[in-house]
């Protein structure tokens, strides 16, 4: 499902309403190491398999910046602004990560629009909560509050 709407201000009629949900995307031991390799975070629960089957989980798991970082691809499916001139990350209010994100499982967002509110002319800041579904888990992976600046 894909909300619309016109300009930013649309969302200022949509407060604490579900926006919809994305689609399946299944994250890969690839997307993993190369996360990895660019923060630097290559601790053996998320790179190295073989250790890894052995440990905790019972195989990788994907970082949580990683899982907090498909924000913008869940938003992009559920929510479509059909005028704008520039969309911001403006920052994130609250992050807590319920369950593992088992590398090679599918994951997907459902978006709930929390505020919306004009902050100056032209202006909306809007704050939404995405909750990482994991196919075949009742435990989101990731809840997130996050804020964009539409102008």
């Amino acid at each position: 499902m894909t909300t619309t709407v016109a300009t930013p201000k649309g969302l200022l009629s949509l407060h604490g309403e579900e926006l919809g949900t994305s689609n399946w995307i299944e994250i890969t031991q690839d997307q993993v190491n190369n996360f990895a390799d660019a923060t630097g975070d290559r601790q053996w629960i998320h790179v190295d398999p073989r250790r890894a089957k052995a440990g905790p989980f019972g195989g990788t798991i994907v970082h949580g910046y990683l899982t907090l970082a498909l924000a913008p691809v869940f938003m992009a499916e559920v929510l479509q602004i059909q005028n704008y001139v520039a969309v911001l990350n403006y920052g994130v209010n609250r992050v807590r990560f319920p369950a593992p994100l088992p590398v090679g499982a599918s994951v997907r967002g459902a978006v709930m629009l929390m505020t919306a509110r004009e902050r100056e002319p032209g202006n909306v800041e809007a704050t939404f909560e995405i909750r990482y579904q994991v196919q075949g888990s009742d435990r989101p992976a990731c809840v997130a509050e996050t804020v964009y600046l539409y102008r």
